[in-house]
C-alpha cells in the first residue's frame, strides 16, 4: 500500500479512534436512533458506535471525557466531508478514477473462494518439499480443436499407454511416436522439475502419479500426455557450487573425446592427492567465465542445470565434498558443493507462495469455485441453445481478428439469468466483440463454447461484486473510508497542509505571534579539540591563546596542526544543557579547560560564550512553526466550517451511550 492510501486512511479513521482504546459498552438495540445531525447528514448511534469501538480494548470501562473528544472529531471529520462534497470534489472524473481501483482492490478477498486459495498455498509448499524425474509423450491437440481432432489426439495417447502397459520400454515409444522434438534424443525425458516449473494440470499428474507408473492421459494447452514418474526425492534446494570443467562438443573425433576424459581425470587425481578445489580450476578448467573465480556458479535451485549435473550435486551432503567426473552434454565436470539452503518454514515463503500462484493459470481455481458459488447463490439459468445460435454466426473470421458484430445483429434472445438481472445475446456479442484473436484457423464451436465459459464466469463474479456493499456492511464501511479519505486528503491538502508551506508570508506572522514558544534553553558556545597525545594538544593550546588577537579560525588550526597527518579533530557547535556528556562535566565559563584523557586521546574544550535562553530563528524553527501553523489553519477551517453547516447533537441519546 502506497504512502497517498496510507495517509488518507489514516485521515479518515485514526481520528475517529484516539478514543476507542478507553472504551468498552456493548452496542445497545436502539442503533438505529439518530444521535446527530451534521451538515444535514443523519448519524445513527449504531453508526458512530461502529467506529468509535475500532480497535477498542474491550477490557476498560468507558471514559465520558474521552467520548466528548471524540465526538468532537468525529463531528470535525463530517464537517470536513460536507465541505468536499458541497465543492464538488466527489463528482471529479479523478476521484472516481481513484475510488474505483482502491475499491476493485479491496473487492478481491471477496470474490474468489478463500478455501481454494488456501489449499493451493499449502499444496504448493509441500509439492516445494519434493523434486519429481518424470518423461512424458505427447500426442499435439489445441485447446480449441475440433471435437473430432480431440478425439483422435485422445485415442492415440491412449494407445500408446496401453502399449507401455502391456511392456514396451517407455523411452523407446516416446522416441518413435512422441511429438515433443526433444523426445527423440532424450526418451522425453524432462530431467527433475518442482512445483511451478510445469504447467498446473502436467504438474499435479506428475506428482500424483507413484513412481515407477505410467499416468493417465492429462490434457494441458499443448495437448495430451502421459507421465512416466522415475524418481521423486527431497527437494534439492537452493545449492552453491563450484566445478571444474572440461569442454567436449558433438562433432569431437574419438581421440578428442579420450584427450578430455584423461585431462578431467588428472584433475580428480589432483584432488585426491590433496590440491586445493581452486588451484585445480586455474590450471584444468575450460570455463572462462567461472576459472576465474574458482570455478564458483551462482546459486541455482532444481531445473536450472542439466540433468547429470544435478543429479551428481544431489549426491553431496556436506560442504566441500566433490564428485567424480560427471559428464553433461557440455562436456566433463567435477562439482565441489560450497553452500546449501533448506527449504523455508511456511510461514516465510507463504507471501512468496501466494504472489507465485497469483501469477500462474491456477490462481483461476478459486475464481472459478466462487464463480460456482455465485451460481448455486443466486439461482443461475441459462438457455443453452441461445449459446449454440452463436455457432453459426462466429466464423473464421474471428480467428483472424476481422469478425463482424453485424454477423450476430439478429440474436436477441435471453441468455441466462443471475438473481435479478437477465444476460442476453447482445451482451455476449459484445464480449465476443471485446475478444478478438489472431491465430491459425481454429474450430467455432470449441471456441464459443471457450467464451461463453469465461463471460458467465466473468459475470458471475461482476454480479457477486455488485453485491458486496449490500451483503457485506464491513466491505461497505471500508470502502466508504476511503471515499471519505480521498475526499480529506484532497481538501486537508488544499486547505491546511500545503497552504502553511506555501503561504510564506502568513508562516512568519504566525511565527512573530508566537516566536516565544520555540525557544533555545541555555546553551554554550564551544569547541571540542581531540588530539592524538600530548604534543598535539600543546601545540593547539599555543594557537588558541593567539585566536582572537590574530583572528584564528577552526579551519586554520585544523590545517596548521594537521600538516602531514590528520591528528587533530574539532567540533564547534552551541551545546544545550545535558545534551553532551562532555559538556556537562566542564565548568560553563569563557576559557580553555585542562587536558582531559578520554579513550587514549588527549580533550580541551575552548569555550567561547554562555548563552542564555532565547527565541529560535525561523529557521532554526521551521519545522515545528509549519506544523503548528497548520494546527492553527485547520482550527480556524473547522471554526467556518462550523459556521457554515448545522449541527444537532441529541443529547438523550449521547447519554444513553455514557
Amino acid at each position: 500500500m502506497n504512502i497517498r492510501v496510507v495517509l488518507l486512511i489514516v485521515l479518515s479513521t485514526i481520528l475517529l479512534s484516539v478514543a476507542a482504546d478507553n472504551t468498552t459498552l456493548a452496542q445497545s438495540t436502539d442503533d438505529d436512533q439518530v444521535l446527530m445531525k451534521v451538515a444535514g447528514e443523519d448519524i445513527t448511534k449504531g453508526e458512530f458506535l461502529k467506529v468509535y469501538f475500532k480497535n477498542s480494548k474491550k477490557d476498560k470501562e468507558i471514559d465520558p471525557k474521552s467520548l466528548e473528544e471524540y465526538l468532537q472529531l468525529y463531528i470535525n471529520f463530517k464537517l470536513k466531508v460536507a465541505e468536499a462534497k458541497e465543492l464538488g470534489l466527489d463528482t471529479t472524473k479523478a476521484f472516481i478514477t481513484e475510488l474505483s481501483g482502491y475499491r476493485a482492490q479491496l473487492a478481491q478477498p471477496y470474490l474468489n473462494d478463500k478455501r481454494i486459495s488456501e489449499a493451493l498455498i499449502q499444496e504448493a509448499y509441500q509439492r516445494k518439499q519434493y523434486d519429481v524425474r518424470a518423461g512424458h509423450i505427447l500426442i499435439k491437440v489445441g485447446m480449441e480443436a475440433d471435437p473430432r481432432d480431440t478425439l483422435v489426439a485422445y485415442r492415440k495417447i491412449v494407445k500408446l499407454r496401453r502399449r507401455i502397459l502391456n511392456g514396451e520400454n517407455f523411452d523407446d515409444v516416446a522416441k518413435l511416436a512422441s511429438e515433443d522434438p526433444s523426445a527423440k534424443d532424450n526418451g522425453g525425458d524432462l530431467g527433475y522439475f518442482t512445483v511451478f516449473q510445469m504447467i498446473y494440470p502436467f504438474e499435479t499428474m506428475a506428482y500424483n502419479t507413484e513412481v515407477g507408473k505410467v499416468s493417465k492421459p492429462v490434457r494441458t494447452r499443448y495437448g495430451y500426455h502421459i507421465i512416466n514418474v522415475k524418481d521423486k526425492r527431497d527437494a534439492l534446494g537452493e545449492v552453491k557450487t563450484s566445478h571444474i570443467m572440461v569442454i567436449t562438443k558433438k562433432d569431437n573425433t574419438q581421440e578428442e573425446l579420450s584427450q578430455a576424459k584423461v585431462k578431467i581425470d588428472g584433475a580428480y587425481a589432483e584432488l585426491e592427492n590433496g590440491s586445493s578445489f581452486s588451484e585445480v580450476v586455474r590450471k584444468y578448467s575450460e570455463d572462462k567465465k567461472t576459472s576465474v573465480n574458482g570455478g564458483a556458479l551462482p546459486w541455482f535451485t532444481t531445473g536450472k542445470m542439466v540433468g547429470d549435473f544435478e543429479l551428481a550435486v544431489a549426491s553431496l551432503t556436506q560442504k566441500g565434498a566433490y564428485t567424480k567426473p560427471v559428464r553433461t552434454p557440455y562436456g566433463w565436470h567435477i562439482i565441489q558443493l560450497n553452500d546449501k539452503k533448506k527449504l523455508p518454514e511456511f510461514n516465510e515463503i507463504k507471501g512468496e507462495l501466494k504472489s507465485r500462484i497469483a501469477k500462474s493459470p491456477r490462481s483461476n481455481k478459486p475464481r472459478e469455485a466462487f464463480a460456482s458459488k455465485v451460481k448455486s447463490e443466486y439461482g443461475f439459468k441459462q438457455t443453452i441453445r441461445h449459446r449454440n445460435e452463436f455457432y453459426a454466426v462466429v466464423d473464421d473470421t474471428y480467428f483472424r481478428g476481422r469478425w463482424d458484430i453485424a454477423k450476430a445483429k439478429s440474436l436477441t434472445g435471453h441468455l441466462f439469468t443471475i438473481g435479478d438481472r437477465d444476460y442476453s445475446q447482445i451482451d455476449f456479442t459484445r464480449y465476443i466483440q471485446k475478444h478478438p484473436t489472431k491465430s491459425k484457423k481454429k474450430a467455432v464451436r470449441p471456441a464459443v463454447n471457450n467464451l461463453y465459459r469465461k463471460f458467465v464466469q466473468e459475470s458471475c463474479i461482476s454480479y457477486a461484486d455488485s453485491k458486496l456493499e449490500a451483503k457485506y456492511p464491513d466491505f461497505k464501511s471500508l470502502v466508504q473510508e476511503y471515499h471519505d479519505g480521498i475526499l480529506l486528503f484532497e481538501l486537508t491538502d488544499e486547505k491546511v497542509w500545503s497552504k502553511a508551506i506555501k503561504d510564506t508570508t502568513g508562516l512568519k506572522i504566525f511565527y512573530g505571534n508566537n516566536k516565544n514558544n520555540y525557544m533555545w534553553g541555555r546553551r554554550l558556545d564551544a569547541e571540542v579539540y581531540t588530539c592524538d597525545d600530548v604534543g598535539v594538544a600543546k601545540k593547539v593550546r599555543k594557537l588558541l591563546k593567539k585566536k582572537v588577537k590574530k583572528g584564528y579560525t577552526t579551519e586554520y588550526i585544523s590545517k596548521t596542526i594537521n600538516t602531514e597527518k590528520k591528528v587533530l579533530t574539532i567540533t564547534s557547535q552551541k551545546y544545550l544543557e545535558n545534551e553532551d556528556e562532555l559538556i556537562n562535566t566542564i565548568k560553563w565559563a569563557p576559557g580553555v579547560t585542562e587536558n582531559m584523557e578520554i579513550d587514549g586521546k588527549i580533550v580541551l574544550v575552548s569555550v567561547n560564550a554562555v548563552l542564555n535562553p532565547m527565541p529560535k530563528s525561523l529557521m532554526e524553527s521551521k519545522g515545528l512553526v509549519t506544523a503548528d501553523y497548520q494546527t492553527y489553519l485547520e482550527k480556524e477551517w473547522i471554526e467556518t466550517l462550523k459556521k457554515k453547516y448545522t449541527i444537532e447533537v441529541d443529547n438523550d441519546v449521547l447519554s444513553s451511550i455514557r
